[in-house]
């Protein structure tokens, strides 16, 4: 691939409101600033630690917004344990660039080739009409994840992403009924722009997290111990103690308590 740059990031306005019609307009500002980074970089791969620092994110639920939206529009292009090293493409992004590239330079060969003479001082480059990738919009949910999806108490994210997932998913999960009770009770108590996406509480198969069923009883005995509880945010529960804030993570096994700095 080569390093040129293209003077324009080719955007079908139709198409992006209707892949983002879901999204928060924080989450739609993220994904419009990765588009952003990734064409500047020539749609090269780059970490999810880069995702973080353009988008500026300052805590934790910056993060997880970030890394949200990287798993929805964007595609693994290396795999890693510390998901902050992991890299990532955008498919699209991808075939538009390389279409433009073999465009201009096409277009470069055929006017050398006839002897072409321009004004480099008052030439103009044209923007062209990038190629368009027609996407179906039939979009077929069974009947079960019709059920699924209508059963939860809190619908983030998007359906159809969820219903891939799900489709993949559905034989090493356990059935509707209990994955819907287990998504509705993990969520109890939780501030709704703190709840998962449900693709992204089905990538990360957190109906296996049974110790989150705890987490009642821990609150309560931190209340006792003379801490008082501020609430939920994403997945931390926040307390206070003697002018100290704490955090715990639902999701850690251990429920270990950790002094905010």
């Amino acid at each position: 691939m080569t390093n040129k740059k293209l003077p324009s990031l080719p955007l079908f306005t139709d198409t992006f409101a209707a892949e983002t019609v879901h999204l928060t307009n924080k989450a739609v500002g993220i994904y419009i600033r990765l588009l952003s980074f990734a064409w500047t970089k020539n749609t090269k791969p780059f970490t999810t630690q880069s995702a973080y620092r353009i988008c500026q994110c300052m805590d934790d639920q910056c993060c997880i917004d970030v890394y949200e939206v990287l798993e929805e529009f964007f595609k693994v292009d290396q795999d890693c344990d510390d998901r902050n090293k992991k890299t990532w493409i955008h498919k699209r992004l991808n075939s538009e660039y390389d279409y433009l590239i073999n465009y201009y330079n096409q277009k470069s060969i055929n006017g050398k080739k006839g002897g072409l003479k321009r004004n480099l001082a008052s030439s103009e480059i044209k923007a062209h009409i990038p190629i368009h990738i027609h996407k179906s919009n039939n979009k077929d949910y069974d009947n079960d994840f019709t059920n699924l999806w209508s059963s939860l108490n809190i619908k983030r994210g998007s359906k159809y992403k969820s219903f891939q997932l799900w489709s993949k998913l559905r034989e090493e999960m356990p059935s509707i009924e209990e994955t819907i009770k287990i998504y509705n009770s993990q969520q109890i108590g939780v501030e709704e722009k703190f709840v998962p996406h449900f693709a992204t509480w089905l990538s990360q198969k957190r109906w296996e997290i049974e110790h989150v069923k705890e987490i009642p009883d821990l609150i309560d005995r931190l209340k006792k111990l003379g801490y008082i509880h501020k609430g939920c945010e994403g997945s931390f529960e926040k307390f206070s103690k003697d002018g100290k804030n704490y955090k715990i993570d639902k999701f850690d096994e251990k429920h270990q308590i950790q002094l905010e700095q």
